[in-house]
C-alpha cells in the first residue's frame, strides 16, 4: 500500500503521522512546494497551479491514493486535481472539522486562515454543518508560515493574537488549517480552557483507508517507507519537519523500517 499527501509545506504532517499509526506498513510520499510557499495569499488559479504540480509529483510515484492535505488547496484546487487524476488515483481533500465539533458544542471558534475566514466554503460549511451553533471564525494571520519555518517567537506571537479573538465562551474550538495540528498543545495552553480542539488528520487517515478498501492495522509490522518531494525534486524530511513530533515519528519508524539511520 502507498499513500501520497501534498500541501504548500508541513502541514501534511500530521495526517500522515494518523496514517502511519494506523498502517504502519503502508508507504507514504509527501510532496510540499517550499519554493513556491505560502499558498494563502495567492490566487485561486495560481493555488490551483501550484497544487497540480505537487500532485503530479506525487502521481509518478504510483500511490494508491492522494491526500489533498491542506484546506486552501482543497477549497480551490479539488477539482482539478480530481479531474486529472480520478479513478486512477481517489484524491482524498481536508474539510475543517465542523461538523464533530458542532455536534456537541453551542458556540464554537474556527481558527484558519485569512484567506479561509469569512470565505464563501467556510461560511457553507457553517451552514450545512453549524448544527444550529453559534460560530465565531477566528483568522489567524502568520500562523501556518510560522508553524512552517518552526519559527518559535513568531508560533507564539500568531497563536496569542488568535487567542484574543477567541470567545471566552467557545465549547469547541476546530482548528480549520493543516499546520495548526502541529502546535496543538501551545493553542490549548493558550486558550487556557477546557475546550476540545478538533482537527481533520484522523479523520481523513480514515476516510482514505475506506476510499482504497483498507482497514486499520495498527499492529502490522512497520515496515511502511518514506519519500519526500520538495517542490518536484526528491529530499528528505526537512529541520523544520522535525521540530515536530510528527515529523521526528515519521522520521523516525521510517528509518526503523529501512535499517537506515534517522534523516537529518
Amino acid at each position: 500500500m502507498k499513500i501520497a499527501l501534498m500541501d504548500s509545506g508541513i502541514g501534511l504532517l500530521a495526517a500522515a503521522a494518523a496514517l502511519r499509526r494506523m498502517r504502519p506498513d503502508a508507504d507514504l510520499v509527501l510532496s510540499s512546494d517550499p519554493d513556491g510557499m505560502p499558498w494563502g495569499p495567492r490566487t485561486p488559479e495560481d493555488v490551483t497551479e501550484h497544487a497540480l504540480a505537487c500532485a503530479r509529483a506525487a502521481a509518478a510515484h504510483g500511490p494508491d491514493a492522494l491526500i489533498v492535505a491542506c484546506n486552501t488547496a482543497t477549497v480551490h484546487a479539488l477539482p482539478a486535481l480530481r479531474a486529472e487524476l480520478e479513478p486512477s488515483i481517489p484524491v482524498i481533500g481536508t474539510v475543517p472539522a465542523i461538523k464533530p465539533a458542532a455536534a456537541g458544542a453551542r458556540t464554537v471558534a474556527i481558527w484558519a486562515t485569512p484567506a479561509t475566514t469569512g470565505s464563501r466554503y467556510q461560511r457553507d460549511l457553517i451552514r450545512d454543518f453549524g448544527n444550529g451553533a453559534s460560530v465565531t471564525e477566528v483568522p489567524c494571520p502568520g500562523l501556518a508560515d510560522a508553524v512552517d519555518r518552526a519559527d518559535e517567537a513568531a508560533i507564539a506571537a500568531a497563536i496569542a493574537a488568535a487567542a484574543a479573538l477567541t470567545p471566552s465562551d467557545a465549547e469547541a474550538v476546530v482548528l480549520g488549517c493543516t499546520h495548526y495540528e502541529l502546535v496543538a498543545d501551545r493553542i490549548r495552553a493558550a486558550l487556557g480552557t477546557a475546550a476540545p480542539l478538533f482537527g481533520s488528520a484522523d479523520a481523513v487517515a480514515a476516510q482514505t483507508l475506506r476510499r482504497i478498501g483498507a482497514a486499520p492495522a495498527p499492529a502490522y509490522a512497520p515496515t511502511g517507507g518514506l519519500a519526500v518531494i520538495l517542490s518536484g525534486r526528491p529530499g528528505a524530511v526537512t529541520p523544520q519537519a522535525l521540530a515536530y513530533a510528527e515529523g521526528r515519528y515519521l522520521s523516525d519508524t521510517a528509518s526503523a523500517a529501512s535499517g537506515a539511520a534517522p534523516v537529518l
